[in-house]
């Protein structure tokens, strides 16, 4: 049960984060948030079931929206580029 109070905290940190003004458009948290967002999720996974380190990792991709988008945007790209 520590790994998933760990994860409520840090859902809650991301929160706060979000609404604090940005000179980056909030990138730089981005990138700290998802450094310590995914050691936390296989924490959670090896600590409370796959279920709830499933449920965990589409918290963080709800908070972690927008790089979620992008990541998934330059990976089509890729994809498509090498297709042709």
């Amino acid at each position: 049960m520590l790994s998933f109070a760990l994860a409520m905290i840090w859902l809650v940190a991301a929160n706060v984060l979000g609404m604090l003004p940005s000179h980056d458009n909030h990138w730089r948290r981005a990138y700290a948030l998802i450094a310590v967002g995914i050691p936390l999720v296989g924490y959670v996974t090896w600590q409370d079931g796959p279920w709830i380190g499933l449920l965990v990792l589409a918290a963080g991709a709800s908070v972690l929206r927008w790089p979620l988008r992008y990541l998934l945007r330059w990976a089509k790209v890729r994809v498509r580029g090498s297709a042709e």
